[in-house]
């Protein structure tokens, strides 16, 4: 008996709420929604449905722990900021320190993407703690070069669409999140991290959450449609590959080159376009088109 009670510690010592949720992701990467079993867990872990319970409490719960978690790795935070009077926020100014009061702790290994860059997105993206001297790629810390707000949008949704990318089951659930649960952990996050560099650009107060709303709708919509078309491949084709992804924008082009030029002549234009595009580029563009609506609409 103490011998049985002592091994039931070592397991509890070894299995951890960490662990778990490290499993989950891997399970929902391997198999989606429906990999994520309390059976799948057992066998994974070696463990029982009792111990798993113990740490996540049910499987709800260890779902929306895998979205966090992802999520915080994802995105920069705490999302750098200039802060007018009043406002938190790091300072924007070289030389300067952070916002008052401010701890500046990391809370992942966000990818700073580079301006207009389609490549994959650059730097660690931890943010600098309050006095911190900047270092290159870093979002946050003061006295190095600051990345100006429109690459801070641009490294938080490069962020979250590679992250989808990767997690073909996050999308699905951030978009769950937005319209079901937006007090969740993942959506004021999401909205903390494209809304202060959204108001760094002038962005008038009364139009804050439109234009946020508005930005972060696009995000996830783009990200969302872009992990369903990795998902819905012919045959057994394996998934999110350039073969299969050229032979079907292949398709799709010739079908548009097909119709009437007559009533279609503007997809007989675009056709070749729409064949040779790239999906991480064209989803940049989308935001930089955002971004110019916004600095074209703010007050001079």
């Amino acid at each position: 008996m103490v011998m049985r009670t002592r091994q039931s510690q070592r397991r509890r010592q070894v299995l951890s709420r960490e662990r778990i949720v490290e499993t989950a992701i891997e399970l929902l990467d391997a198999g989606g929604e429906g990999a994520l079993t309390v059976r799948a867990l057992t066998e994974r872990l070696s463990t029982g449905a009792g111990a798993i319970y113990h740490h996540v409490g049910n499987m709800n719960e260890l779902g929306q722990a895998a979205t966090e978690t992802v999520i915080a790795d994802a995105l920069p935070w705490p999302v750098a900021s200039g802060g007018g009077a009043g406002e938190s926020g790091g300072a924007e100014e070289a030389g300067e320190t952070g916002g008052a009061g401010e701890t500046g702790k990391a809370g992942g290994s966000g990818r700073a993407g580079k301006a207009g860059e389609s490549g994959k997105a650059e730097g660690s993206g931890r943010a600098g703690k309050a006095g911190e001297s900047g270092k290159a790629g870093e979002v946050g810390g003061s006295g190095g070069s600051r990345e100006r707000p429109e690459d801070r949008i641009r490294a938080v949704a490069l962020g979250l669409y590679d992250a989808a990318t990767e997690h073909s089951w996050l999308a699905s659930r951030l978009a769950a999140q937005l319209i079901r649960e937006p007090w969740g952990a993942v959506t004021p996050r999401i909205f903390e991290s494209m809304g202060r560099p959204l108001r760094d650009l002038g962005v008038p107060r009364g139009d804050w959450f439109t234009t946020t709303s508005t930005l972060v709708h696009y995000v996830l919509g783009a990200t969302s449609q872009n992990a369903q078309a990795a998902d819905d491949v012919p045959g057994d084709a394996p998934p999110d590959t350039e073969e299969v992804r050229a032979a079907f924008l292949d398709t799709a082009s010739r079908a548009w080159r097909d119709l009437d030029p007559e009533e279609y002549p503007f997809l007989h234009d675009i056709a070749d376009q729409m064949r040779a595009h790239e999906d991480r580029a064209q989803f940049l563009a989308g935001v930089d088109l955002i971004l110019a609506g916004v600095t074209a609409s703010r007050p001079r």
